[in-house]
C-alpha cells in the first residue's frame, strides 16, 4: 500500500481582486513533499512564493485545487480547524523571530504548548529539551534584548520544535542575521534533517536553495524548476 505524502498540492491557484481586476497570485501549483524531505521554495519578489507560504502554513486557502496536509483536505476546512491543524502539524520560524519582548527564552519556546493545553511543568520539561536541541540550554532564563540575533532564531527554531510538529516552515530565516550566523543556522537545520525533521525553507536566495536537498523555484505564480541536488539523489 503507497504511503501519502506529507503535503500534496494539485493544481492550486490562489486568485486576489483587487480594484476590480483579478490578479493570479498562483497558477496551478502541483507538488508532493514527504516526510523527512528538506526543500527550498525560492523566488524572487512577485513570483508568489508567500502565497505560497501562507497556503502551506495554513494560513490561506486555494482559490481552486486541493491543498493536503497529512490527509487534512486545507480547502475544507473551517477557520478553528485550521488553526488546531496549524498548531499541531506545523512549527513556525520567521525572519524576524516573532518572540514575546518581556518572556524568558524558556517561556517563547513553551508558548505552543500553552495552547495546547499542557500543563506548567511538563511545559518547562519540554521547552527545555527544545533549547538543548538548538545549543541554547545556558540562556534558557533570558530575554530576546539579552541575546544575539543568531540566538534568537535558535529561540525561534525551538519553539517551532517543542510540540514536535509534523512539518518546519521556514520563511527567510537567515534574512536578519550576518553571512556566519546565518550560516550557523543553515547548520542547524542540516542537523534537524538529519534527526528526520520535515523541513521547508522559503527564500529569495540561491546561495540557501543550493544548499537544500530539494529547491522548487517560483515565477508568475507556476513552478519553473523542480530539483533535487547530486547529493540527495
Amino acid at each position: 500500500m503507497a504511503v501519502s505524502a506529507l503535503i500534496e498540492m494539485r493544481d492550486v491557484e490562489r486568485n486576489y481582486s483587487m480594484g476590480g481586476e483579478v490578479i493570479a497570485a498562483l497558477a496551478g501549483v502541483s507538488f508532493e513533499i514527504q516526510a523527512g524531505e528538506f526543500v527550498a521554495i525560492i523566488g524572487s519578489s512577485g513570483s508568489g512564493k508567500s502565497t505560497l507560504m501562507n497556503i502551506l502554513g495554513c494560513l490561506d486557502t486555494p482559490s481552486r485545487g486541493s491543498y493536503q496536509l497529512r490527509g487534512h483536505d486545507v480547502r475544507a476546512l473551517g477557520d478553528d480547524e485550521l488553526s488546531d491543524l496549524r498548531n499541531r502539524e506545523i512549527g513556525f520560524i520567521f525572519q524576524n523571530f516573532q518572540l514575546l519582548p518581556r518572556a524568558s527564552a524558556l517561556d517563547n519556546v513553551a508558548l505552543p504548548l500553552v495552547y495546547r493545553g499542557v500543563r506548567p511543568r511538563e511545559r518547562r520539561t519540554l521547552a527545555q529539551r527544545a533549547l538543548e536541541r538548538v545549543g541554547l540550554a545556558h540562556r534558557a532564563g533570558h530575554k530576546p534584548n539579552e541575546l544575539s540575533g543568531g540566538q534568537r532564531q535558535r529561540v525561534s527554531i525551538a519553539r517551532a520544535l517543542v510540540a514536535e510538529p509534523s512539518l518546519l516552515l521556514a520563511d527567510e530565516p537567515t534574512g536578519n542575521l550576518d553571512s556566519a550566523t546565518g550560516r550557523d543556522i543553515l547548520a542547524l537545520f542540516d542537523e534537524l534533517h538529519g534527526a528526520g525533521n520535515t523541513i521547508v525553507i522559503v527564500t529569495h536566495e540561491p546561495e540557501i536553495a543550493s544548499r537544500c536537498p530539494r529547491s522548487i523555484r517560483l515565477a508568475d505564480g507556476r513552478i519553473v524548476d523542480d530539483r533535487r541536488s547530486e547529493a540527495a539523489q
